[in-house]
C-alpha cells in the first residue's frame, strides 16, 4: 500500500474515530486551543508594540542626529558627563561652516514648565527653542498658520508654535491661531499647530510649545549647553556624517587627541536598543508562559491517545492480522493528533488574535495581525500534536497481533 493511500484511509479512518468521540474530541481541542490563542495574543501584541515603535523612531526624522554634552541613554558616569564643557553657539556655526553632509543645523534649548489658557492649565509641557529651520530636522508639519521664521527670532517675538495635545486641551472648538497663552507665566501668540507625531517611550512628542530661540534664552535665564540638531542630506551617508561631525566638534572644543569625544552623536536609533532591553525580558516571560500553555496541550493529546490507543487494542489487533503495516497504524494515529491539534490550532488563532485585538482597542497597547502569524499559529499547533501523538502511535503499531486479538 502507497504512502498517498495510507494519508488517504488513515484520514478517513481519523475523521471517523473523532467523530464518534466528540466529547473527548471537544475537550482536546480546547486544550490545545488555549494554548495557542495565549501565544497568539502575546505574539499579536508584541508585533504590534514593535511596528508602533518603529512608526514612532520613523517620526523622530530617519537622516537626524542630535548632538549633545550627554548621551540620551546614559550607561557610564554620570559625574562624567555633568562635567563636561557646554555645547555653545559657536559650535553649531562650526558645524554649519564644515560639515558638507549636513543639510539644516539649528539651535535647541529645552525646559518643561507649565502653559495656561482661559484658567486652564498644562503641566510638564516640553517648551522647545529653536529657529526656522527645526521642521527640518524634527519632522514635524504645520497643519494650520505658520512656523517660525529668522524674524521672529531675531526680534525676540512671543510667538509659540503649539502641538496636538496643547491644541486639544486649550481649543478644541476654536482655531488657536491669533489667541494668546502664557508659557512659564509669560504671554505668547500662538501662530502655528504641529502635525501629531504620538508617543516615544511613553512620552508625547505632542504635549509641546515651540518658540525663537532668543525668546527661549531671554525667558529660562541660565548658562545652558544647547543640543545641535543636525538634518543629514543623504540617509545613505550617515556613517560619513558622523565622522565628520566627530572631526569637526573635536576641534571646535579642542579636544586632545588622547581625550575621548565630550559629546555625544544621538540618534533615533540609539533608542531601539533601550527599547529592546526593557521589553526583551517581559517578551520571554510572557512567551515561556505561551509554551507551557501549549505543552499542557500537547500533554493532554498524548493522554487522549494513549487511551484511544488501549480502547482500540482490538480493531488494531484485526487490523495487523489482515496485512495492515506497522506504517500504516502509524500513520492513523499521528493523523487522528494532528488533526485535533491543528483544529485547536485554528480556533486558538481566531481568539488570541481576537482577543489581541480587543486589548488594543481597550487598552494602549497596539495589535498587529499578521498573516503568517495565522500561519504559524495553525502550523505550530499541528506540529505540537504530531509530536506528541508519535509515542501513541509508535504504541498502537508496535501492538502484538495475536495479543491484540485477545483483548476485550
Amino acid at each position: 500500500m502507497s504512502l498517498k493511500v495510507d494519508l488517504l484511509e488513515g484520514s478517513r479512518i481519523a475523521l471517523r474515530s473523532l467523530a464518534n468521540h466528540r466529547l473527548r474530541t471537544v475537550l482536546t481541542t480546547v486544550g490545545v486551543g488555549i494554548g495557542v490563542a495565549t501565544l497568539l495574543a502575546i505574539l499579536g501584541i508584541t508585533q504590534g508594540m514593535d511596528t508602533s515603535f518603529q512608526a514612532q523612531l520613523a517620526s523622530l526624522g530617519s537622516n537626524s542626529v542630535y548632538v549633545s554634552k550627554h548621551p540620551w541613554v546614559q550607561m557610564g558616569n554620570w559625574w562624567e558627563f555633568r562635567g563636561r564643557k557646554r555645547l555653545t553657539l559657536e559650535h553649531l556655526e562650526a558645524v554649519r561652516l564644515q560639515c558638507t553632509y549636513c543639510g539644516a543645523v539649528v539651535p535647541v534649548l529645552d525646559e518643561n514648565d507649565d502653559v495656561e489658557f482661559m484658567g486652564r492649565s498644562l503641566s510638564f509641557v516640553s517648551i522647545t527653542g529653536s529657529t526656522s529651520e527645526y521642521l527640518e530636522v524634527s519632522g514635524f508639519e504645520i497643519t494650520r498658520g505658520r512656523f517660525l521664521t529668522e524674524a521672529d527670532n531675531e526680534s525676540r517675538r512671543l510667538v509659540a508654535v503649539i502641538g496636538t495635545d496643547v491644541a486639544d486641551t486649550f481649543f478644541p472648538d476654536i482655531d488657536p491661531v491669533g489667541n494668546t497663552i502664557r508659557v512659564g507665566g509669560k504671554p505668547m501668540t500662538v501662530i502655528g499647530v504641529l502635525s501629531r507625531k504620538g508617543k516615544i517611550l511613553d512620552q508625547s512628542q505632542d504635549l509641546t510649545v515651540i518658540i525663537p530661540f532668543n525668546t527661549f534664552k531671554s525667558f529660562f535665564k541660565g548658562n545652558q549647553s544647547i543640543d545641535i540638531g543636525i538634518q543629514i542630506k543623504n540617509a545613505d551617508e550617515m556613517e560619513r556624517a558622523e565622522d565628520q561631525l566627530v572631526g569637526i566638534l573635536r576641534r571646535a572644543r579642542q579636544t586632545p587627541p588622547d581625550k575621548p569625544d565630550d559629546f555625544a552623536i544621538n540618534k533615533p536609533e540609539q533608542l531601539a536598543s533601550t527599547y529592546e532591553q526593557l521589553t526583551g525580558a517581559l517578551y520571554g516571560v510572557a512567551l515561556g508562559i505561551g509554551f507551557i500553555t501549549l505543552l499542557v496541550g500537547g500533554i493532554g493529546i498524548m493522554n487522549i491517545m494513549l487511551v484511544s490507543v488501549r480502547e482500540r487494542t482490538r480493531e488494531i489487533g484485526i487490523r495487523r492480522a489482515l496485512g495492515a503495516k506497522k506504517r500504516t497504524i502509524i500513520t492513523q494515529f499521528v493523523l487522528e493528533a494532528t488533526l485535533v491539534s491543528a483544529v485547536g490550532g485554528a480556533m486558538g488563532t481566531l481568539v488570541g488574535l481576537g482577543g489581541a485585538k480587543v486589548v488594543s482597542l481597550v487598552t494602549p497597547l497596539a495589535a498587529t495581525v499578521r498573516p503568517m502569524t495565522i500561519v504559524f499559529g495553525i502550523g505550530f499547533a499541528a506540529l505540537v500534536g504530531l509530536v506528541f501523538g508519535i509515542w501513541p502511535a509508535a504504541r498502537a503499531a508496535n501492538l502484538d497481533p495475536v495479543e491484540a486479538l485477545r483483548d476485550e
